[in-house]
């Protein structure tokens, strides 16, 4: 796809190539490493370790699909707050693997963690803390149903372990980044930074996701990364505001994947004082912040949705309820009709009010607008008159769309993201256990 993120995601180009990405900085108290364990059998990178000598406060939000990873519930079941490390593996999802796929994680937190032991004991020359199995969580990413390859991860984590990091630039987080894609053709990073007390507080994150996406995350892994010292609880809280209308906000195929993970992990280096809460000016600064993260990847990976040719914003305004502008909104986002009509570049509003119907939401249909960008299509339940079609139509060659939908029912709204539906989307989902 051919938009440059970072003037797109600032909306000062619409139509341009692809851009750079952001310079991630280092993040004091993080080590990275990734290394290939050959599940591709292509040599590219498929193993990311992420490492906190010291520890990190963790919270993390997962699918909610009613069947997920033996690696999701390898953390649930560890509940802490504080870890030490997280391996991502992709290739494999380790889901519907059964008892070996659980017994597999075992394994490879096992021989992690000795790793890891090992590590710090030679570099303080003595006996080191001992790092336990449950000090560790996993993220996995990949195709569904397939025994999960703990021994080929087992045997390279020697050497993922004697390449972490510290000293993290741009190359290596971008390298970090390609080693979690699966489909994606793109690494997904994202950074912000803002003074307090005259500390410098930063956050950066990787994210991956480019099928299999939906609401409640998608299939869609994210990891975000700061050195403000804030409690695992109120992590939590800021992630779930975060992600309601970041990644909460995006749809590619309506499917929802049994692997979603976005997580936040600080290495508590800057202290911000501890009993801060939701309110404090500090947090505030954090939580805007942490939401230009969430909002960033968010839309990189729509942006890279598989096949996708234009990103789509479908903006419901002047809603009963927010519930109601959101049903609406990803009742004509998800919709094969509504996206198979923007990848011809198809101004075919009949289906934008389709979508509107099939929500089940009661709506005034002598009320609605709709507009294409900044023209106006159908106003008060009919087509607009004096309609430029040649205008429309150029518009419609754009890589970025705007529909937005106006009920005029009351002053609720909701945006979401999606992209269009392309030949290629069906070559690449068509054979997808051997293109991964």
């Amino acid at each position: 796809m051919t938009i440059n993120l970072k003037n797109f995601l600032s909306d000062k180009s619409k139509m341009s190539k692809m851009g750079e990405f952001q310079d991630l900085k280092p993040l004091d108290g993080l080590e990275v490493s990734s290394i290939s364990a050959d599940l591709y059998n292509n040599g590219r990178d498929d193993l990311a370790l992420f490492y906190f000598k010291e520890g990190a406060n963790y919270a993390s939000l997962t699918t909610s699909s009613t069947i997920v990873s033996e690696t999701i519930l390898w953390n649930e079941k560890s509940n802490k707050k504080v870890i030490k490390g997280l391996l991502v593996n992709t290739k494999n999802a380790n889901t519907f693997t059964g008892q070996q796929g659980y017994e597999g994680i075992e394994t490879v937190a096992k021989n992690l963690a000795k790793t890891l032991t090992l590590r710090e004991s030679k570099k303080q020359g003595g006996i080191s803390e001992t790092i336990k199995i449950k000090d560790l969580i996993f993220a996995s990413t990949g195709v569904i149903g397939e025994k999960f390859p703990d021994s080929k991860i087992s045997e390279r984590l020697e050497d993922l372990v004697s390449k972490l990091r510290d000293d993290q630039n741009k190359l290596i987080w971008i390298k970090t980044a390609s080693a979690i894609m699966t489909t994606d053709t793109k690494p997904k990073l994202a950074y912000e930074e803002f003074t307090f007390n005259n500390k410098i507080i930063r956050i950066a994150a990787v994210a991956k996701g480019s099928g299999m996406i939906a609401p409640n995350l998608a299939t869609m892994l994210s990891f975000i990364f700061t050195d403000a010292d804030i409690p695992s609880n109120l992590l939590k809280t800021l992630l779930k505001k975060a992600v309601a209308n970041t990644f909460n906000a995006i749809t590619i195929d309506s499917d929802q994947s049994t692997n979603d993970m976005v997580s936040i992990f600080s290495t508590r280096k800057i202290k911000i004082g501890y009993n801060r809460g939701i309110s404090d000016p500090v947090i505030q600064k954090f939580e805007a912040s942490l939401k230009k993260v969430c909002m960033n990847l968010a839309k990189q990976i729509v942006v890279d949705g598989e096949g996708a040719k234009k990103f789509l914003t479908v903006r419901v305004i002047n809603a009963k309820s927010l519930l109601s502008a959101k049903k609406i909104a990803f009742s004509i986002s998800s919709s094969p009709l509504v996206k198979t009509a923007i990848a011809g570049e198809d101004p075919n509003w009949g289906r934008i009010v389709m979508g509107i119907g099939k929500s089940g939401e009661k709506v005034d249909k002598n009320k609605i607008s709709i507009k294409f960008g900044d023209f106006l299509v159908a106003e008060k339940g009919s087509p607009s008159e004096n309609l430029d079609f040649d205008k429309i139509n150029e518009y419609m060659r754009w890589d970025s769309i705007l529909i937005e939908i106006d009920l005029n029912l009351g002053t609720d709204k909701f945006e979401c993201y999606t992209c269009d539906f392309t030949h290629d989307y069906i070559d690449i989902n068509a054979d997808y256990k051997n293109s991964t």
